[in-house]
């Protein structure tokens, strides 16, 4: 461990900004021995998304230029609406499959510790599972793309080799069943029964991706609320009595809450500017119980959705916040009620995470490691559950850079996270405010002691932390908001020789700490 000195206010610093005589930074004192339990959350809160296009190869969101992540270049999209397909095809560009057979993939996904990993999207409620090779790749009517036996075993294979539990969605298109008839199970059986043959069953399931998009949703032409709860309902019976291991998971809705403009957005997805239906549509009538309750959270559309929907994008200012990062655990305030309502005592799984359309332009940068961490703090104060990340693998928002699996700065953040947040939460006793937004757990390690974090997402301002003893200090900085590099203690986070993770060793303090402007820190004090 490195040490150093207590880290004590410098009244001359350069680094603080004055009112009359007195200091505009925030002050935190840490009462570690007063805190109350709220609850216990799921060892793999973080969680992430393998899309099936990944898996299928196929198309998904353009990446965005180095020149665009660095916010020296404006986006410059095409202008249009979800109904141009030229707009919107000039935002996508065909991916081969992701090589799940990586040495390097397999180590980082690794690092990040125990895990759920989801295999849908809607390019699986199209997709055709061709296990006995007879289609040779070509999609049978109705589907729009076809899953390979040798695909989806790698699919097995990677989540054994990780340790990680297995979700999907299965399909639901026009090549299976018309509006007017129930779905079947001739497709979920295929993938549900050589999971189990090969010795990794899939451990929970979503009937359908997003449902209430119902234009683009995938599903067969005309389809309404009535027949997803109709066929939800027949899905899920036949999961309890053929699998009954595997957790009935949904609805799997993505409604937003848009503001009035830009600025003041509170949150969006597609879905808010399609025809679509709410969760109470989707589950108006539904008989089959479910055991996990589900949503999409989008803080907003990334550059790439901004001209067909402006209400919901937030530009890079406002990336800092309190409005900005008050979205994902206001959506799971929103959505707790919901889950009360429709699957009462079931956990809470956000089984999509992040800006919609591939990630905001800094979304691969520090600036988005402020919302990530955020997100699973306020997650864990309003209820246990799952979040699962958009994507880890794909497109800019990605823990990883898809293709060469470059760790992005969420990366090591959410690793630290695992390594030092333990699953007992508490109340942190601190109102969420600019330049102090507080969480607490327990240790992870197991040890006496609690595991802070506090983010200071002042962009100018420092804060103030009294500690109550002995700690240690895990402080995540950039050089600027949109590095695309972070810093732990000052030190560069990138791989090693052999894809080895960096050791991020914590700083010894006591006394009171300054905590920078624009800084994550993770406190860890001793019992």
């Amino acid at each position: 461990m490195n040490t150093a000195s207590a880290c004590s206010i410098d009244p001359l610093c350069k680094n603080h900004k004055y009112k009359g005589d007195s200091i505009t930074a925030e002050f935190i004192k840490l009462s570690p021995d007063t805190l109350r339990q709220l609850r216990t959350v799921d060892e793999r809160l973080v969680s992430y998304n393998v899309e099936m296009t990944e898996v299928t190869g196929g198309t998904f969101w353009k990446a965005y230029s180095p020149e665009e992540i660095a916010g020296t270049k404006p986006f410059e999209g095409p202008v249009g609406s979800l109904a141009n397909h030229t707009a919107m095809a000039a935002l996508m560009q065909f991916y081969p499959p992701i090589d799940l057979k990586s040495e390097k993939l397999r180590k980082l996904a690794k690092g990040i510790g125990p895990a759920w990993v989801r295999v849908s999207g809607t390019w699986s409620t199209k997709t055709y599972y061709d296990f006995d090779g007879k289609m040779g790749g070509k999609s049978p009517e109705g589907y729009q793309n076809v899953l390979t036996r040798d695909q989806w075993l790698g699919v097995l294979d990677f989540c054994r080799d990780i340790g990680a539990k297995l979700m999907i969605s299965v399909a639901n298109c026009a090549g299976l069943h018309s509006a007017d008839e129930p779905w079947n199970p001739s497709q979920a059986e295929q993938i549900f029964a050589l999971s189990k043959e090969y010795g990794v069953p899939i451990d929970a399931a979503e009937f359908m991706n997003e449902p209430n998009m119902l234009a683009m949703s995938g599903a067969p032409e005309g389809y309404t609320a009535a027949n997803f709860v109709r066929d939800q309902d027949l899905f899920n019976r036949w999961l309890h009595e053929n699998y009954p291991g595997c957790l009935a998971v949904g609805p799997c809705s993505t409604v937003g809450i848009i503001g009035e403009d830009g600025d003041n957005a509170l949150g969006g997805g597609i879905a808010d500017v399609m025809p679509s239906v709410s969760t109470d549509e989707l589950m108006d009538g539904a008989t089959e119980p479910m055991e996990v309750y589900s949503y999409h959270y989008y803080n907003g559309v990334s550059e790439r959705l901004q001209s067909i929907m402006p209400m919901a994008h937030w530009s890079p200012e406002k990336a800092h916040t309190e409005e900005y990062l008050a979205v994902a655990p206001g959506m799971a305030r929103s959505n707790a009620p919901l889950r009360d309502r429709y699957v009462p005592g079931g956990q809470m799984w956000v089984t999509e995470s992040g800006d919609a359309g591939g990630g905001d332009t800094w979304a691969s940068t520090y600036l988005d490691v402020l919302r990530t961490l955020n997100e699973l703090g306020g997650f864990s104060a309003v209820t246990d559950g799952i979040i699962f990340h958009n994507t880890l693998a794909s497109s800019d928002y990605g823990y990883l850079k898809p293709e060469v699996f470059d760790p992005r700065p969420n990366f090591f953040a959410v690793v630290l996270w695992n390594r030092l947040m333990g699953t007992t939460v508490y109340d942190a006793a601190e109102p969420i405010r600019e330049g102090a937004h507080v969480y607490a757990h327990s240790r992870r390690d197991g040890k006496p002691g609690k595991a802070y974090l506090v983010i200071n997402n002042s962009m100018t301002e420092t804060t103030t932390v009294e500690l109550p003893g002995k700690a240690e200090i895990y402080q995540l900085t950039a050089e600027t908001p949109r590095a695309s590099v972070m810093q732990c203690n000052g030190k560069a986070l990138t791989l090693g020789e052999g894809y080895a993770l960096p050791a991020m060793d914590p700083v010894a303090a006591e006394g009171t700490l300054t905590l920078p402007a624009l800084s994550c820190t993770f406190i860890v004090t001793e019992g």
